[in-house]
This record gives structure tokens, C-alpha cells and sequence, in this order.
């Protein structure tokens, strides 16, 4: 089993763009590249359809960004409460997602990283059922790094919840309270 990579910086060596202008600009999602997407496993098995999905969300209208949340949601965090390998590997470009102006269904995401972060279904199962933690493919280590990688960028939280879209900020303080922000 090869465990997907929890730290990752979505946003690291982003591109910036200097239009005429003068205002940089931060090209989303340069470092998808970066996860071995082909060797982790959602909920489907593979998860090298991760990336194209992010992408869907973050330049898709409306109707295709949320069905690409969707779609990602059943992948990583199944029924609301499951998550999978990829999970953590996929939570940071969440944030960055989240952060974005132009994406459409940030309220959502903000939702999603929620229910990764109350997300311990293996946990508790394992504690009733020792035996699962024996398996090769530790579901309660991925849990965990999935809450972890939620937890790891908190720091948006406070711009998130100051924002002017009011169900962004309601989601924001949902999500900081399942935090303990």
C-alpha cells in the first residue's frame, strides 16, 4: 500500500501571471502534477480522475462544478462520512478551491471539508473491531491524515468566514466549530 502524501502544498510555485495592469494573479491547481494520483485509490479504485474533477470545479459554470463536487464528494468522502486514500492528498486543493472568487460552489466545498473533518467511521469501527487495523490497507491511518490535512490549513478560516457571500461564512463558522476554532 502506498499512502498518498498529506502536506502537500496545492499553491506552492503557483504561476503569476502580470497582466497589463499590474495585479498578479495565482493560476489554481499547478501542483496536481505533484500527486501520484495513479497509485492511490478513491472509492471507485484509482484515483486518476481526481485532478480532472478539481479542474471541473474550479473552471466549470455552475451546473458542471457542482456535479464535479459531487462526483469528487462520492470518490473521497463517501455518504458524507467515508473517506478514502486520496482524501488527504486531494483536502489541500479543497482549501485552495475554497478560496477562489471565480469557483461557484465554494459554499459546498467548505461543507465537504466539514464532513472530512467529523469523519471517523474507521476510527470507530476499529475500536469496536481491533482486527481492522491489521489490514494492509489501513483505513483508520487515511481517516485520520484526511482530518489532519483538513486541520493543517485552518488558517483560511477566518477570511473565509469574513467573506460577503453569506453562506460561505455560514459554512466557515460550521466548519471552525467542528475545529474547535
Amino acid at each position: 500500500m502506498r499512502t498518498a502524501p498529506t502536506h502537500q502544498q496545492s499553491n506552492e510555485r503557483a504561476d503569476r501571471h502580470q497582466p497589463a495592469g499590474g495585479v498578479a494573479r495565482t493560476t489554481p491547481l499547478m501542483s496536481l502534477d505533484r500527486v501520484p494520483w495513479r497509485d492511490i485509490q478513491d472509492s471507485t479504485g484509482c484515483a486518476a480522475a481526481i485532478p480532472l474533477l478539481l479542474n471541473g470545479v474550479a473552471w466549470g459554470d455552475a451546473e458542471t462544478s457542482r456535479a464535479a463536487l459531487g462526483d469528487l464528494r462520492r470518490r473521497i468522502c463517501q455518504y458524507g462520512f467515508v473517506v478514502e486514500q486520496a482524501t488527504a492528498a486531494t483536502v489541500p486543493f479543497l482549501w485552495e478551491l475554497a478560496q477562489l472568487p471565480h469557483v461557484t460552489c465554494r459554499a459546498e466545498i467548505i461543507q465537504l471539508l466539514k464532513s472530512i473533518a467529523d469523519a471517523r467511521q474507521w476510527e470507530s469501527t476499529a475500536a469496536v473491531y481491533p482486527k481492522l487495523l491489521n489490514h494492509r490497507e489501513n483505513h483508520v491511518v487515511w481517516e485520520r491524515k484526511a482530518r489532519q490535512a483538513v486541520r493543517d490549513r485552518r488558517g483560511a478560516l477566518r477570511r473565509l468566514m469574513a467573506d460577503d457571500d453569506t453562506e460561505i461564512a455560514h459554512a466557515t463558522r460550521e466548519l471552525a466549530r467542528t475545529l474547535g476554532e
